[in-house]
């Protein structure tokens, strides 16, 4: 995140008019994409959202201080669950030494994730390098003369974040801000990411425990998620559902960005094993200055310990069979 947060800055003060010009072209463009396939539903929302101030203010809120702040919290959180709360030689509330508490997935999913998020930084930060975009609320410029400018006040989108009334944060007002890398939505592509992980992160036996309902009229039982699961579903939902309406209400994406940020998720969800190449790098590195990577001691499934050597990068074995 620190490499993409200086990549933005780097692009933000090396912009030249050519390039704000270019990237209020590709915002039009985006409208009309969107107007063509029937999708340009920003202005609806952001006005219902107007007419309720109250809502608006929250929104604002949202947009501006849960991003970062959520991201890191989502992290710390992954690694207590997947890998503080397995350690064996470690005292936690509620778990005795010797035994492990936390989710079956070990420390190989805090990883996975890890390294998802870093391509999510590095495709995006190539798609906003190559292609600039305007947020909608800056196509209000009523300094921007001719036609072009004339199109983009046009639909009257409202800077509701940075106005008098708004709720702007350091993160979203700075120097070191790039406006115009508003494609893809790394608000949306980030809060999917950790949506789709708080959904299917597999959990501690003892939290697994399902029951079934019976439904009398029509003489069915159905089986219902435990209650940790069933939390897990509700706020993996709610947390993507809530920053995509955010970002859009506020007029700092266009939908089709958020569509952008859900394929870059997907990519880097899937792609993310290509960092392990540079693993060599990183042993390379460490042995210039010195440094040795701790061994650590986890249970990582059905309760069996595990010694692992995180210096080596040989696979992992458990009951005959091979972990990449």
């Amino acid at each position: 995140m620190g490499v993409y947060q200086l990549g933005r800055a780097f692009t933000a003060l090396t912009l030249v008019e050519e390039t704000v010009d270019v990237a209020r072209q590709h915002a039009l463009t985006l409208i009309h994409l969107e107007q063509r396939f029937h999708i340009f539903h920003e202005l609806d929302i952001q006005h219902w959202f107007l007419q309720h101030p109250f809502l608006m203010h929250w929104t604002n809120r949202i947009y501006s201080f849960i991003h970062i702040p959520g991201t890191i919290l989502f992290l710390v959180w992954l690694f207590y669950y997947t890998t503080t709360r397995n350690r064996l030689d470690l005292p936690l509330p509620n778990k005795p030494l010797g035994e492990a508490d936390g989710s079956p997935a070990g420390p190989r999913l805090y990883a996975a994730r890890r390294r998802t998020m870093a391509v999510c930084n590095l495709l995006a930060f190539i798609v906003f390098t190559l292609w600039p975009c305007m947020p909608p609320r800056l196509l209000s410029d009523p300094t921007v003369p001719g036609s072009v400018g004339k199109e983009a006040r046009s639909f009257g989108f409202v800077d509701t974040v940075h106005g008098a009334e708004g709720e702007s944060s350091v993160w979203t007002q700075n120097k070191f801000c790039n406006q115009y890398a508003a494609m893809p939505s790394l608000h949306f592509g980030y809060s999917l990411l950790i949506g789709l992980t708080i959904c299917s992160i597999p959990l501690a036996p003892q939290h697994r425990r399902s029951r079934s309902v019976a439904i009398p009229l029509v003489r069915l039982r159905i089986r219902m998620p435990s209650p940790r699961r069933f939390a897990c579903l509700v706020i993996g939902i709610a947390y993507p559902t809530i920053i995509l309406i955010a970002i859009i209400a506020t007029a700092n994406h266009f939908i089709l960005d958020a569509v952008a940020g859900a394929c870059v998720c997907g990519m880097a969800w899937t792609g993310n094993r290509v960092l392990l190449n540079l693993l060599p790098v990183e042993d390379y590195f460490l042995w210039c200055v010195r440094i040795h990577k701790p061994e650590r001691r986890t249970v990582l499934l059905d309760g069996e310990e595990e010694e692992e050597d995180t210096c080596n990068r040989g696979t992992v074995r458990r009951k005959g069979a091979l972990f990449n």
